[in-house]
């Protein structure tokens, strides 16, 4: 029987060192924009929009090999500036970008990457060693990270940014273009010519047989993103796109790809719902076929508002909200749940505004003060203590 000194790291390499732990192999691993999900691990990529990657289901991003439906009310385009960010974080981080609808001048419109949090992050000093938690050293980085929209920013693989910030009111820089755009445009009615008395074939089919070739040829390590804006809406698609058999028959080949292929495929697609309200039965079968599914409901503006007279309550206005936000359905993962059943943000109500600078920021919903609709308007309460008698 042999015996060792306590305290003895046991090594299995001829220098005495402690095997180094592969959890860090399989992350430096990982490709630029994914990193595993606090909950199970799963990889997941992020939306472009960080308010919306903490919304589905606790993952703090799209898990891989899902879809997410994004109905808009209205004649408003916040659904476009999801699909925007959704793109310009693919071609940012390196993915492959498929885009139905669009040409490839659609490289053109997309928000420019913002350096005003590298400038911020840069000024702001470390704090001293004083001020830092001196109950023990693991709770020594709690606080860092309260706020969503810091969390999801760092964390993705080797260190990088997983959750970039746009600036809408500048385009994407060819320099900061990485990965690839594959456009293809479908067959819109505004561009057919008068002779034409027979209607266009659905471009559905030629876009799932180009994504299922680019998927293959691209290897196992590549990632890729499908961004189908504004589905079966008149002005991009050919009038036989709206029948059941076709538009159910591709959102299946799609689910289908997101099955085979999911650890490297994601989508985002949008559709308007006032031309397809929910209550009928072929928008209901088109949920279906999603694993989440969120409705934008903008909020009518106030033309005749008085114009802010301070720059303090201009940027007050700005954050306004701009609309409300449903969550239908969120991706479940598991028998156990996990699709946002036990999520706070599942149940409340939600409401989103959009900045330029900003971007579009998701929170729960709250009437703004009393006081501040309007410094001629009494409120309630005082109107009737004026008009009591004693």
């Amino acid at each position: 029987m042999s015996f060792r000194k306590r305290n003895t790291v046991i090594s299995t390499g001829p220098t005495g060192q402690a095997p180094t732990a592969p959890q860090n192999q399989t992350q430096k691993q990982l490709p630029p924009g994914l990193r595993p999900s606090p909950l199970d691990g799963r990889l997941t990529t992020s939306t472009g929009t960080s308010s919306l990657d903490h919304l589905l289901a606790g993952h703090v991003g799209l898990p891989l090999g899902t879809s997410l439906l994004v109905q808009e009310q209205g004649t408003t385009d916040f659904s476009g500036i999801l699909l925007r960010y959704y793109a310009a974080e693919g071609l940012v981080q390196g993915h492959h970008v498929h885009v139905l609808g669009f040409p490839e001048a659609w490289r053109y419109e997309l928000p420019a990457v913002s350096t005003g949090d590298g400038k911020k992050k840069a000024t702001q000093a470390a704090p001293p060693v004083e001020e830092r938690m001196k109950i023990a050293w693991r709770y020594e980085a709690l606080g860092n990270n309260h706020s969503p929209s810091q969390g999801s920013r760092g964390d993705g693989a080797g260190g990088s940014t997983f959750c970039h910030s746009f600036d809408l009111a500048k385009r994407l820089a060819p320099g900061d273009i990485k990965g690839c755009l594959h456009a293809t445009p479908s067959l819109s009615p505004m561009s057919m010519s008068l002779d034409v008395t027979a209607a266009p074939p659905p471009s559905f089919m030629p876009f799932i047989k180009n994504l299922q070739a680019k998927l293959t040829a691209a290897g196992p390590s590549a990632i890729h993103r499908v961004v189908v804006p504004s589905l079966l809406s008149p002005t991009l698609y050919s009038p036989g796109s709206c029948r059941p058999s076709e538009v159910l028959q591709f959102l299946h080949c799609l689910r289908a790809l997101l099955r085979q292929y999911s650890t490297q495929l994601t989508a985002l697609v949008t559709l308007p719902v006032s031309l397809f309200a929910r209550g009928q039965g072929l928008t209901r079968w088109m949920e279906l076929l999603f694993d989440g599914v969120i409705e934008l409901v903008p909020l009518p503006s106030n033309p005749g508002a008085a114009p802010p007279a301070a720059s303090g309550e201009a940027g007050r206005k700005a954050e306004q909200s701009q609309g409300l936000l449903r969550v239908h359905s969120l991706p479940v993962y598991h028998e156990k749940g996990g699709g946002g059943a036990e999520n706070n943000h599942f149940r409340e109500d939600l409401s989103f505004s959009l900045s330029a600078s900003k971007g579009l920021v998701i929170k729960p919903f709250s009437l703004p003060p009393l006081g501040e609709e309007g410094s001629h308007e009494k409120s309630p309460a005082s109107t009737v203590k004026d008009g009591m008698e004693f």
